[in-house]
Formats: structure tokens, sequence, C-alpha cells
């Protein structure tokens, strides 16, 4: 693996070459994207995948990469013009793409704006909460996670945040009539930390999950489009976002092993099922 850092514009981007280029084989090189997860959450998927040449990278301001831009916030539109950016270096684009989260809205931002850039896009569970049918209803549900955040803490805002994300179904009255989560009932820390700038549990990545796909963008684009979704995700918000998205684009989703991260390991505590994930991911690209 070598690793290299691209100046852009206000940030310095981090990525990794496993592999060489060009490529051994011919095809494109796979690059996979999260967010607000770094390289470091795909160590367990690239290494399933030996035969290729595989690119991560850490988003601005995240892991390894700086900023420089005086922002503090992150959209999907400068995040998919990094990822542009180091699609350009690599010398070897257009890529095949899977891309996590935040990292699947970046992707599809991507394909709208470089769509030149990646063949075939697996966009993993893209927490567009908003183009749900209750929509509204999930952006307060969000910012109750903001508030347990700012008000208590990471541990609150991690219990609340564990919380939302695994409820089932629609967030109706009977969510917001819940007590607030117990920490330590999720293994979070009660202390308050003190820090107010986590991507995940403040509103700094707000943008990312309020994000709407631009549908005649993407269709227009030579990229092949498919919104996939764990068999563990399906009646909880990252899986009705990922119906809502496929429906949107006139699809409907592909079901992947394990839940919104079924591609790791064990070392973040919550293993998925990486061996079948990457089988089904390496079926989903090679149909291509």
């Amino acid at each position: 693996m070598e690793t290299f850092t691209l100046a852009t514009a206000g940030a310095g981007l981090v990525y990794d070459v496993r592999g060489p280029l060009p490529t051994a084989d011919g095809r494109p090189p796979l690059f996979l994207i999260g967010h607000p997860m770094d390289a470091s959450g795909f160590a367990a998927l690239a290494a399933r995948f030996p035969d290729r040449t595989v690119v991560t990278y850490d988003p601005r301001g995240l892991g390894r990469s700086t900023r420089e831009d005086g922002r503090v916030d992150w959209t999907p539109e400068i995040l998919a013009d990094d990822v542009h950016a180091v699609v350009a270096a690599l010398g070897a684009g257009p890529v095949e793409m899977f891309a996590s989260s935040g990292g699947a809205v970046t992707a599809l931002a991507l394909v709208a704006r470089h769509p030149d850039d990646v063949t075939t896009l697996v966009a993993h569970e893209p927490p567009l909460i908003t183009i749900t049918p209750d929509g509204p209803a999930a952006v307060r549900a969000r910012a109750g996670v903001r508030d347990a955040y700012e008000q208590r803490g990471w541990g609150a805002g991690m219990a609340a945040f564990v919380a939302m994300t695994s409820w089932e179904g629609e967030f109706t009255d009977a969510y917001f009539a819940r007590p607030a989560p117990d920490p330590a009932a999720y293994g979070m820390p009660a202390e308050d930390d003190g820090s107010r700038d986590d991507p995940l549990l403040s509103d700094r990545s707000w943008a990312v999950s309020d994000h709407r796909p631009d549908v005649d963008a993407i269709a227009a684009a030579p990229t092949r489009v498919v919104i996939a979704v764990g068999e563990e995700s399906r009646a909880v918000q990252t899986g009705r976002t990922s119906d809502a998205a496929a429906e949107l684009l006139g699809q409907r989703v592909t079901v992947f092993p394990s839940h919104h991260g079924g591609f790791l390991d064990g070392e973040f505590g919550y293993p998925g099922k990486p061996d079948e994930f990457a089988a089904r991911l390496r079926g989903v690209l090679d149909a291509s």
C-alpha cells in the first residue's frame, strides 16, 4: 500500500492505493469511500479484494486529511469535488466505487457533478432522511441527537444516535414520548468529555443527510448506480432511506448481507459479515 497527499482548494487529502496503477487486471480501480468514516473503516473490505487495485481516502478534516477552508461543516458538493480530485490524481479513472452511509451521499453528488468519474457505483444505505415519507419527523429526531450531544456530551449524544438509528418504522409520537436513553444502557460513558464537534452527533454533517440527489443528472450520467441496503437494516432509518433513494432513481434496492456496517470486522465493536458482504459486492460489480 502506498499513501499520498493531494493538495486541493482548502484541503490536504490523504489517500491510499493498494495495488498497481495502471491496474494489473485492466479493470478500473475500486474506490471505497465513507463519511464520516475515513479510510481506516475499509481495511477489512479492501483486504477481501487482493486481486484488485483498491483506493481509500480520508475526507477533508477527518482522519489524516486536513482542511484550511475556514469551515467546520461538510456538504456533499465539496466532498464530491474532493473525490473527483483524487480520481483525477490517480490518472487511472474512471473508477468503480463502493460508498457507505454519508459516503454514498457524496458518491451520488459525484455522479451528478462529475459523471465520467465512475463506471459503477454501489451506494450502500445513504442516510437521505428528508426523502422518506416521514421526513419532517426524521429531521426532528436528528435534532434530538444533536440536542442530547450539546447538552450532555458524547455519551448522551451517541446513546441518542443509537436509539434513533435502531428505531423501526417511521418516527411516531411513541418515539418522541420515550425518555432520553441512558448512555450506560448502550455501554457509553455518562461523563461529558467537553467535545461538541463530532461530525456524526453535531449539526456539522446535516447538509449530507439533507441532500436531495439530482435525479436528472444521475439518470443522464453513464454511471450504473446501484442502491444497496443491508438485510438487517430494512426496518430502520437507513433501510428506509435506501428504499426511498432507490424509488427516487426508478429502481429497487439491492440487498446485501448484514447491517449498516456489514463490511466491518470486529475492530469497531459491532462486526458485520465481511466475507459474505465482499462476495456480494464482487458479484454486483462483476455484473456490470
